[in-house]
């Protein structure tokens, strides 16, 4: 790269961590990353601030810990790739979506408001808190009542996950914690207020976690139908105007300037989700290539250019991954985090030991055991909803099923029928697509599993597609430099600043026919198994999900 040549900074804020990754705008040659570890990561046991106990299918952050990324991550990423902070011209961000904070007028998060501090309810709700389903139920039963047109927009149910049923799970919960709350937004939005100073409200998460659909959100009428007390909610809390993806959001201000390095003044490109980011990084964004954002969860996004409504999917909006597309979202709420259940919990200890003394993690050992077997050998299948089913059945109270077990089974058995499980969820996917008048052609990787072959080539085989594999390692926070180029101005468009500084590998993992073949029958058992106790045949794991109604005991 020519020295003095302008450079962008991506930051991707994950579950776990946030990474800044400074790129060459010429090319998208990543010059040097760094990460930073949240201090309190997921907040689902009890509360730091007080030690109190939270309720089962909690999960909230601390803001500080973002902060911190922009303290520190970005300094030492400009270290590493030994940029000069005046050769940056613009910085983006990427955030999990949807995890919606409660602040002052100023932006202050409640949580950091001292009285309210120990109040659960004051903090960011992360993407994978489910404890507002109850609230969701409502939501998707009145609207279904009312014939509201935006229903079908997301497949037929608005997720526990989202905005407006983690809102009305405050208010209903926590009434003193929502009247303190001057703005609700997404931590996408907040994180971009605290680098330029601007209140922004981006189109992607507006469009796919607050429903907001046709140029306007739920109407007041509805929202009062709800709770009296709600009536107001968009009105006093999130109406905003909406920014465009790669539009610029505002100058760094001197504060973030003195946080992060970098020039006062340079463009803070409009907030933007992890998952919809790393399409352009990826080369992912023409109709119809579909690409899986594989981690702890998996995101499914893939632009058309026709609107259709798709059963179960999380939605579809005009301009949500690119503009003039229509972009589609489906996921599955877990799949790298069922792994890691597995071998957290599961595993005997001598498999710890066999993968210490070959030098691997434990992960790589059961992959490479289950690697050897052939397809269907250990006799079981699966069902991916250890952390409830996002799509195509949108229900977080589902829990996970192992079918076939016996005594002769082992982890790696286990293992490797999980794996399958989550590929069968995605070829699901894929098929509900296909239905609905969109078919996937191309189906694209990226994230942290894709480093694992095992994972990857099972994907292949299940789906009977080749996947092309994003070329970067930090593909959320290269889509997010992506964009700041775009803010800049050193690219007219995101098609244009994908092509050049996108990358992916084309055919990485192509499939095997014979085992292609040979999981069609197990992809038939799980189907049925998936329908069974998922769409209404029996009720068994909700009634466990709830076992104080003691119904499962006394009938």
């Amino acid at each position: 790269m020519a020295a003095g040549a302008q450079c962008v900074i991506g930051i991707d804020f994950g579950t776990l961590s946030g990474r800044a990754v400074v790129v060459a705008v010429a090319d998208g040659e990543e010059l040097g990353s760094a990460v930073h570890e949240y201090a309190n990561g997921v907040i689902d046991d009890v509360l730091p601030a007080t030690g109190a106990q939270l309720e089962p299918q909690w999960a909230l952050q601390d803001p500080e810990d973002w902060l911190e990324v922009l303290r520190r991550a970005v300094p030492e990423a400009l270290a590493a790739a030994g940029v000069a902070p005046e050769r940056v011209i613009g910085i983006a961000t990427d955030f999990t979506a949807s995890t919606p904070l409660p602040v002052l007028a100023d932006g202050t998060p409640l949580c950091r408001v001292a009285e309210l501090a120990g109040r659960p309810h004051a903090y960011p709700k992360l993407w994978k808190h489910h404890a507002a389903q109850a609230q969701a139920d409502r939501i998707n039963a009145l609207a279904r009542e009312r014939g509201e047109p935006w229903l079908a927009r997301y497949g037929g149910f608005i997720s526990a996950e989202w905005e407006f049923a983690k809102a009305l799970q405050v208010l209903e919960e926590d009434p003193e914690v929502y009247a303190r709350t001057d703005r609700w937004i997404e931590a996408a939005d907040w994180i971009v207020w605290q680098l330029c100073g601007n209140e922004t409200r981006n189109a992607c998460t507006a469009g796919y976690k607050a429903i907001h659909q046709d140029g306007r959100y739920p109407s007041e009428d509805y929202l009062r139908a709800l709770d009296e007390r709600f009536a107001n909610f968009v009105s006093d809390k999130v109406a905003a105007p909406l920014s465009p993806l790669g539009g610029r959001a505002g100058g760094l201000t001197a504060q973030a300037a003195a946080w992060t390095g970098l020039p006062e003044g340079l463009a803070v490109a409009v907030g933007n989700v992890d998952a919809h980011v790393t399409a352009p990084a990826a080369r992912a964004i023409a109709p119809g290539q579909m690409l899986m954002i594989m981690g702890t969860s998996t995101c499914h996004v893939m632009n058309a250019d026709l609107l259709t409504e798709v059963p179960g999917m999380c939605g579809v909006v005009d301009g949500g991954i690119v503009p003039g597309l229509w972009g589609y979202e489906a996921g599955q709420s877990g799949v790298g985090d069922i792994f890691a259940w597995l071998v957290d919990n599961a595993v005997p200890g001598r498999y710890h030991d066999e993968a210490r003394e070959r030098g691997l993690t434990v992960h790589e050992h059961l992959s490479q055991l289950a690697a050897a077997q052939e397809v269907g050998e250990h006799g079981l299948v699966a069902l991916d909803w250890n952390n409830g089913n996002r799509s195509v059945l949108v229900d977080h109270e589902l829990s996970g099923l192992i079918v076939g077990l016996t005594l002769a089974t082992r982890a790696e058995d286990i293992y490797r029928a999980l794996v399958e499980a989550t590929a069968f969820g995605t070829r699901t996917i894929l098929d509900t697509f296909a239905a609905a008048g969109v078919p996937v052609t191309e189906l694209y990787a990226a994230g942290g599993l894709v480093k694992n072959p095992f994972v990857m080539q099972v994907y292949a085989d299940v789906t009977r597609m080749p996947l092309h594999v994003s070329g970067s390692e930090q593909g959320p926070a290269l889509g997010s430099a992506i964009h700041a180029a775009v803010a800049a101005g050193a690219y007219p468009n995101v098609f244009a600043a994908s092509a050049a500084m996108g990358r992916v590998m084309r055919d990485a993992f192509v499939p095997d026919e014979r085992r292609a073949d040979a999981y069609e029958p197990l992809y038939e058992a799980y189907t049925r198994l998936h329908d069974h106790f998922g769409r209404g045949g029996d009720d068994v794991m909700h009634r466990l999900r709830h076992p104080r109604t003691r119904e499962l005991t006394h009938g």
